[in-house]
């Protein structure tokens, strides 16, 4: 006989503040994963109370007089948000797949199951800056590989409105919620999107590649939370060490990519075995929220310099 599941506590409350704080409670005690927009549970509870009542998402949750915390919520209101925290725990989807939005450096995407939820942290280098620095005035042609719901590409056009950004995927359902996503933002005249197994469908040249790849290990793949686990497998998967798309990437990409191109690569926390994967490769590390390990930077040069290396 199978145990029966232990049922967890109902959102309650007649205000916003209380909702969050209860929701944020029923979050903790069923356990949820969280990482797709939120890192703990009182945020996600914010975020899922104030889009189901349409309020935005930064609205003040102060006890400051203007805050919206002790607004009244009405019973129907109420209905609608238990019934939203309800999928949110049993279905183990990420909330951006429920709320079908995710936001990344203040500007909205659509999302959906067919796409990873976007969550790079190259988003943070495109918006301060940080990237304009290996660019030269030739630059034009930028390629986001590994596109999926094409944020990157997205916010690259914002960043710099002379290039015109490909946004390149495996997956022609992510490539279809890309889509939706130029078009939202009014880019679909400068952003292309291309179906492609890694480069095998883009010969560039490129001045500029953009890449956050399948990159999870294998064992960690077998450890992820059911959050993760909704997301396509596809876009998460890199093989016994993670860096089977990397490896592929940096064999192809000299001969795709202009004289004085850059990859700009996210691995998350794989650089154990990116380092394993490439003892001999210089590459520059570029600070992120999440520390100096998550994004790194290297050079056609490098990669040329690698690959007459390997053939000799």
């Amino acid at each position: 006989m199978s145990t029966p599941k232990t049922p967890h506590p109902a959102v309650t409350g007649d205000t916003v503040g209380a909702l969050v704080e209860s929701g944020a409670q029923c979050l903790r005690s069923a356990g949820v994963s969280f990482g797709h927009g939120t890192s703990n549970a009182h945020d996600e509870a914010a975020w899922l109370v104030l889009w189901r009542l349409g309020l935005p998402l930064d609205s003040d949750l102060s006890d400051a007089p203007d805050s919206i915390k002790n607004q009244p919520v009405p019973p129907d209101q109420l209905a609608l948000i238990a019934t939203l925290f309800e999928e949110r725990i049993t279905t183990r989807k990420p909330a951006a797949y429920l709320t079908h939005e995710a936001w990344l450096q203040g500007v909205p995407f659509y999302v959906d199951e067919r796409a990873i939820v976007p969550r790079s942290f190259i988003a943070e280098l495109l918006a301060d800056g940080s990237v304009d620095g290996f660019l030269s005035e030739n630059t034009r042609q930028v390629l986001d590989l590994c596109t999926g719901n094409g944020s990157l590409a997205v916010l690259a056009a914002m960043a710099w409105p002379e290039v015109q950004v490909t946004g390149a995927d495996i997956s022609p359902d992510a490539l279809a919620v890309a889509r939706i996503n130029a078009d939202k933002h009014g880019l679909q005249d400068r952003i292309q999107l291309q179906l492609s197994d890694g480069l095998a469908a883009l010969p560039g040249p490129w001045d500029l590649i953009l890449c956050n790849p399948p990159y999870v290990n294998a064992a960690s793949m077998a450890a992820l939370p059911s959050e993760y686990r909704a997301e396509p497998e596809l876009a998460l998967a890199g093989g016994t060490d993670g860096m089977d798309f990397v490896r592929q990437l940096f064999a192809a990409a000299p001969a795709c990519m202009t004289e004085d191109a850059v990859i700009i690569l996210e691995i998350g926390n794989e650089r154990a075995y990116f380092e394993a994967a490439f003892p001999q490769l210089p590459v520059f590390w570029l600070d992120t929220s999440a520390g100096e390990d998550q994004v790194l930077l290297v050079t056609r040069q490098a990669l040329a310099a690698q690959a007459r290396l390997t053939a000799q």
